[in-house]
């Protein structure tokens, strides 16, 4: 239950990135008129949009709300990063556009840290919005150090209530996490050289590390409108997740763990994606993870570029 006493309630920052897409946001914001708990303020990142209709909010309909214009895209990372910027709360809780919120879901975000100090983050259990009983994400596994990746529990899982246990999780998930101030102010925000995919994965890498602890609530609930199928890769996300699955690795392992990854990345994932792409005929696809591998070798773990 929210409580009635807005004066000894956490304010909350909702952080969210509008890029070309002003009618899912306003939909987005729609939701969070329901939402129980009721300290808030929403900033809006608009990330660098092109497209008409600018995005445009009342503000006698929406006064909690507060865009931030930025004249080019930052990426996932860099653009979460200005709103946290901008972001007066106690905690922030970055969130998709392309998701509607639940009424009780702050609510349950918030229990855990008030439970435990070293709960530096907390997310809830995601759905995918078009297919309302089947779940997205019910928390992380861990990191295959060998092959650089993970899943989500429970993914593509219809929900029987079978991940409805909550939990301590490996990873939080960028869709949707709520993360104190003072887990920021220690570890730092996203880092922008990630731009998109695997950001949030190295920041919770980051924050573990810190000693602070990434919580799953099965009772908060967050709809997301991405699509349940995975859908044929563009160029583009084959150029991010080939080079920062590889700058992840370089930046969260020790070196014996990163000389076993880098042979496998060899001799098992450099041939396989060049023969898949290649009978493909992919040719786009097979340049995009080319030019993401081979960033590497010339790019800096830690540069801002």
């Amino acid at each position: 239950m929210a409580m009635n006493n807005t004066q000894e309630e956490p304010l909350v920052s909702i952080i969210t990135i509008n890029y070309n897409q002003a009618a899912v946001t306003h939909e987005f914001l729609a939701s969070t008129k329901l939402l129980v708990y009721t300290h808030f303020e929403i900033i809006i990142v608009d990330n660098g949009s092109t497209a008409t209709p600018v995005l445009e909010v009342d503000p006698l309909e929406y006064p909690a709300v507060k865009i931030i214009r930025s004249e080019r895209n930052l990426g996932f990372a860099g653009g979460n990063n200005l709103g946290m910027e901008h972001a007066a709360g106690e905690y922030c809780f970055i969130v998709n556009n392309d998701t509607e919120l639940t009424p009780l879901l702050l609510n349950h975000l918030l229990e855990p840290f008030r439970i435990n100090p070293t709960i530096g983050v907390v997310c809830p259990k995601i759905r995918f919005h078009h297919h309302p009983t089947v779940i997205q994400y019910a928390g992380f596994y861990r990191m295959n150090l060998l092959t650089g990746r993970t899943g989500a529990v429970g993914s593509r899982e219809e929900d029987l209530g079978q991940h409805n246990t909550s939990g301590y999780t490996y990873s939080a998930h960028g869709a949707a996490m709520m993360v104190k101030r003072e887990v920021i102010e220690k570890v730092g925000r996203f880092a922008e050289k990630f731009f998109l995919y695997y950001e949030e994965s190295d920041w919770s890498a980051r924050i573990l590390r810190a000693g602070y602890k990434i919580y799953y609530n099965a009772q908060g609930l967050i709809y997301h409108k991405e699509s349940i199928s995975i859908g044929k890769d563009n160029p583009v996300k084959v150029y991010y997740l080939t080079r920062n699955r590889i700058l992840y690795m370089r930046r969260n392992t020790n070196p014996a763990q990163l000389s076993l990854f880098l042979l496998f990345f060899t001799f098992v994932s450099l041939p396989k994606g060049i023969v898949r792409y290649a009978v493909k005929g992919q040719f786009a696809h097979l340049r995009s993870f080319l030019k993401g591998t081979f960033w590497n070798l010339t790019t800096s773990r830690y540069s801002a570029v």
